[in-house]
């Protein structure tokens, strides 16, 4: 062949590939798919679940040297941050994503981290260009719209990753004057000292604000009290997530030998049968009488009412522009910007996934204090590895009042928790004055109880 020819085909090869390379890089789905049949075509383009997945689909040069152990150091990272296996589950079978994965997934498009360069420079057509970001970001959009009914948020903020708390969830008032009852009696304890009330108080934020609570014969726990107020957003309880309900909850500290130390259900219903005006005032809500079953679920009643709603912030949501002022909009911007608002999502600003604690440091090299049980959060239940050190994300309603934070009670202060999350999670600091404007906004989220401001008579406000 002359070489004349050579270079013709060559010529002729570059173009192809220069073709192919161009349409996948410019390639959108097509108009006519359904939304979500149109993001499954991106997150395949984008090669998504080659990474962020427990069963990654390797490259070739997985098992070059070099490249091999970039590669897979890039994978485990991914994986360990962002499991994406729910959300391609979601788009197939058409069902609601976790408001969470959501958010995670638009933050990302709309910041242009991910893909890496170094992926798409090898993979052609994996980035995004700014129509695939388009398609991607209206179709995020719909998708929060559909999960949503808090019609009352101003037309702005209607597609903002948090949202307003609702005044009230529907609950049945007879049980809910049972629940309250319950909620304040001692007799669930073994002493008769300690009610869920002593380390829940609804005069003290919903927590009681120690590190670690006192239960029975002056015993402390291992975890850090979450607040109970507006603890019905949460999608499980407890840190590690081994409750379900808030009545699988309410079960739980009354048989713990730490908190309540009752040896079982029967003891507390013994000491509650004594009580005849009880008795009889129950069985008229409960017609089969005092059981475990009806006691936890009166309680879940009662606490279903402890919302917090129009806070500063809720306020401003709906539309109530002077509700904050500039300082405290600058700090959710910056809320958002550090990617807060990708796990601190809702109506309750959590409550809605498990994540790691310590994703580019070890928070726990760091404490430097012994491991405990309490610290491998999510793996107690789970035995899987990669839940050890996963935690149910708190929601950040009245935040103000809940000192310590963490689950381990840790963070004596907003600003404390403020830089250890960007340090532990994000890898950097924060200047002063930008921890400064998170924790301003941060103090918006205060709501109300009962008509009236929630304050802590622990904290000064």
């Amino acid at each position: 062949m002359k070489k004349s020819t050579k270079l013709i085909a060559a010529l002729l090869v570059l173009v192809a590939a220069l073709a192919i390379t161009y349409r996948l890089m410019h390639r959108v789905p097509a108009a006519d798919l359904e939304e979500n049949a149109q993001m499954q075509q991106l997150i395949s383009d984008a090669g998504c679940l080659r990474c962020h997945t427990s069963t990654p689909d390797l490259p070739f040069y997985a098992n070059v040297p070099i490249a091999g152990k970039i590669v897979m150091e890039d994978v485990s990272k991914a994986y360990r941050a962002f499991d994406m296996t729910q959300i391609a589950e979601a788009l197939k079978n058409g069902t609601t994503l976790n408001p969470v994965d959501l958010a995670k997934m638009e933050k990302v498009i709309m910041d242009g981290t991910m893909p890496q360069a170094k992926y798409y420079l090898v993979h052609w057509g994996a980035s995004f260009n700014d129509a695939k970001k388009e398609a991607a970001l209206s179709w995020a959009k719909n998708h929060r719209m559909g999960m949503y009914a808090d019609l009352n948020i101003a037309p702005e903020f209607a597609n903002e990753p948090v949202r307003p708390i609702a005044d009230s969830i529907a609950v049945d008032v007879r049980k809910v004057v049972l629940g309250n009852l319950l909620y304040h009696d001692t007799r669930l304890s073994a002493d008769n000292t300690v009610s869920c009330a002593t380390c829940h108080g609804l005069d003290t934020g919903g927590v009681d604000n120690k590190q670690y609570s006192e239960g029975v014969g002056g015993q402390f726990g291992g975890v850090n009290a979450p607040t109970v107020y507006n603890a019905a957003y949460n999608f499980v309880q407890f840190w590690d997530g081994r409750a379900g309900t808030l009545a699988e909850q309410a079960a739980g500290p009354p048989l713990n030998p730490v908190e309540m130390a009752c040896e079982s259900f029967d003891q507390i219903i013994s000491k509650l049968a004594e009580d005849k005006n009880f008795v009889s005032a129950f069985t008229e809500v409960y017609p089969d009488g005092l059981s475990e079953k009806n006691i936890t679920e009166a309680i879940q009643e009662f606490e279903k009412t402890l919302l917090t709603p129009n806070s500063r912030f809720d306020r401003y949501l709906k539309g109530q522009k002077d509700a904050i002022n500039a300082n405290e909009i600058a700090g959710y911007e910056l809320f958002k910007k550090y990617d807060c608002a990708t796990c601190h999502v809702g109506e309750i600003l959590g409550g809605q996934s498990y994540e790691l604690i310590g994703v580019q440091h070890d928070y726990f090299a760091d404490r430097q204090a012994e491991m405990t049980e309490e610290d491998n959060g999510r793996f107690k239940q789970t035995k899987v590895e990669r839940d050890r050190h996963r935690f149910k994300v708190p929601g950040l309603r009245n935040i103000e009042l809940t000192a310590p934070y963490f689950h381990d009670g840790s963070m004596a202060t907003m600003d404390d928790a403020v830089r250890a999350m960007v340090k532990y999670q994000l890898g950097i600091e924060l200047p002063q004055e930008e921890v400064d404007k998170i924790v301003a906004f941060l103090r918006t989220l205060t709501g109300e109880y009962q008509g009236k401001t929630l304050t802590n008579k622990n904290v000064e406000i």
